[in-house]
């Protein structure tokens, strides 16, 4: 019998099934994230007595270099979340087009500005992961058993 030391302590964990802990239902609650992340960046505010919407994206890429490093990581990590949950390469390759896309016209002064609010790359890249999803996780709200 190996004898115990006072520093070293035996940690047991308990795992208990839960309808909860399955992998669609953190692909639901990441697909929720990323949607709301996606809406921010790109929908966010309506534009009063019109039926335009623009985001955090325009509004970001209105701060040169700064706002525009911040914009396209935040759709780097929605790209990147992505691939986490298993999207196809030749998807992933669409979305960071997307995103480069959104990136040439918002280098453009002024005429990018207009551009990054009708050209929704997290939005068009959300419907990509979403279509994806619905494959490979439906989902599962409410969550019955």
């Amino acid at each position: 019998m190996k004898p115990l030391r006072i520093w070293e302590t035996t940690v047991t964990s308990y795992s208990y099934p839960s309808p909860l802990s399955d992998a669609s239902f953190r692909a639901d609650e990441t697909r929720a994230r990323l949607d709301v992340l996606a809406r921010f960046l790109d929908s966010a505010v309506r534009v009063p007595g019109t039926n335009i919407r623009f985001g955090a994206d325009a509004l970001l890429n209105l701060i040169p270099g700064i706002g525009t490093l911040t914009s396209k990581g935040m759709s780097a990590y929605l790209i990147w979340e992505a691939r986490r949950l298993g999207v196809p390469t030749g998807t992933l390759l669409r979305m960071v087009g997307n995103v480069g896309v959104d990136f040439v016209i918002g280098a453009i002064p002024l005429v990018g500005w207009v551009g990054d609010v009708f050209f929704r790359s997290n939005l068009r890249n959300m419907a990509l992961l979403r279509e994806h999803l619905d494959e490979a996780h439906p989902v599962r709200w409410p969550l019955r058993r």
